[in-house]
């Protein structure tokens, strides 16, 4: 569930950022990244995860599954908050820095 839940969240990224490509200021393309990346560490997890389980891989235990959801839905968070801390930390259109600007007079 982990692979499928980030799987998913790399494709939505994805297609957000492919929409707004030339324009990246919200950094789509740092979150679509991560996702990627997660789903890419899932995938090597699930082949040897197979490797060691075989047929018994695909008939997974309803609280494994709930907890393998529980993780990938954690881990689409934890992407969420790293991605709105990088958002923030560039703040592309100045937001925060006119807001917290000293003005001089």
């Amino acid at each position: 569930m982990t692979l499928l839940i980030t799987v998913f969240a790399a494709i939505v990224a994805t297609i957000v950022w492919y929409k707004h490509a030339p324009n990246d200021d919200w950094k789509i393309g740092t979150l679509a990244l991560m996702y990627w990346g997660a789903s890419l560490m899932w995938m090597v997890d699930a082949i040897f995860e197979y490797a060691e389980l075989k047929e018994e891989f695909f008939q997974p235990e309803v609280a494994d599954l709930i907890n393998d959801s529980f993780l990938g839905f954690t881990v689409v968070a934890l992407g969420l908050v790293i991605w709105l801390v990088v958002l923030l930390a560039k703040d592309p259109k100045g937001v925060l820095r006119s807001k917290f600007a000293t003005k001089k007079n």
